[in-house]
């Protein structure tokens, strides 16, 4: 559903309004999938008390499958937004209708194809949500891992949280790759899905959101928060969006920080 924003998305401007209409049909999809969903994959929920139920927060979790993002705003104990691709917004006739209102219905907001800065106005728009008090879900890994490894966090969510003051919540999902592997195209039914959450995490201690060797330790603090509530092996490598020229080949190759 959602992927991190890449250098190649940019978000489509959203309203305060937007926002809080996408909050109310939430809890009408909450009500009505919330409960098949529980039945389906009996998910173990660890820690749902570490999730303060006000104010601006950032869900940070390891990204196994398409499902983790119904997967964290289903069973959270609270509203979360997140960005999704725009195509799942802009399509035609009462497939298209029942797909926008849908995803906004999960918190989602959308974003466009761009280039440029996209990536900063992306960011932009999450840290508008955390300063409107809401909570927000990002995957620091970028995009999902495919062969179950927990890769190193790119700067993101650090900048966000030092930027906004926000804290973190570290989450590790598991059983979702299971559920829902890699090319599937329908999930299973039977896989059961956890979700751990870790207590909140104030980075202000790193330093400055400015400070690129606070982004990286904050980022850092934030990953092992995350490994060990998925207990995944590391790969010690940025999961890399396959390059789509040789200008992208080449930023992958030379030194730079993975927001």
């Amino acid at each position: 559903m959602t992927e991190a924003t890449t250098p190649s998305e940019t978000p489509a401007e959203v309203t305060d309004d937007e926002l809080a209409r996408a909050g109310a049909l939430y809890y009408l999809v909450r009500w009505g999938l919330g409960p098949l969903a529980r039945l389906i994959y009996r998910p173990r929920i660890e820690g749902a008390a570490n999730i303060p139920r006000s104010g601006p927060i950032i869900l940070a979790s390891n990204h196994l499958s398409f499902i983790d993002s119904f997967v964290l705003p289903l069973f959270a104990p609270r509203p979360v937004y997140f960005l999704a691709k725009s195509s799942y917004f802009e399509g035609g006739g009462l497939a298209g209708w029942f797909s926008n209102r849908f995803f906004r219905a999960l918190g989602a907001t959308p974003v466009r194809r761009g280039a440029g800065q996209a990536a900063l106005d992306a960011l932009d728009q999450q840290r508008r949500i955390l300063q409107s008090g809401r909570a927000i879900a990002l995957y620091p890994e970028g995009t999902r891992s495919l062969d179950g490894r927990l890769y190193k966090g790119r700067t993101g969510v650090a900048f966000l949280a030092l930027e906004t003051g926000a804290k973190v919540v570290p989450v590790g999902i598991s059983g979702t790759n299971d559920a829902m592997p890699v090319g599937a195209k329908w999930p299973a039914l039977s896989p059961r899905v956890t979700i751990r959450y870790g207590e909140a995490i104030d980075l202000s201690g790193h330093g400055p959101a400015s400070s690129g060797r606070a982004r990286r330790q904050a980022t850092d603090e934030i990953m092992t928060a995350i490994h060990a509530l998925s207990g995944q092996e590391l790969a010690n490598a940025y999961n890399e969006v396959p390059a789509q020229n040789p200008v992208e080949r080449l930023k992958q190759v030379l030194p730079h920080e993975r927001r």
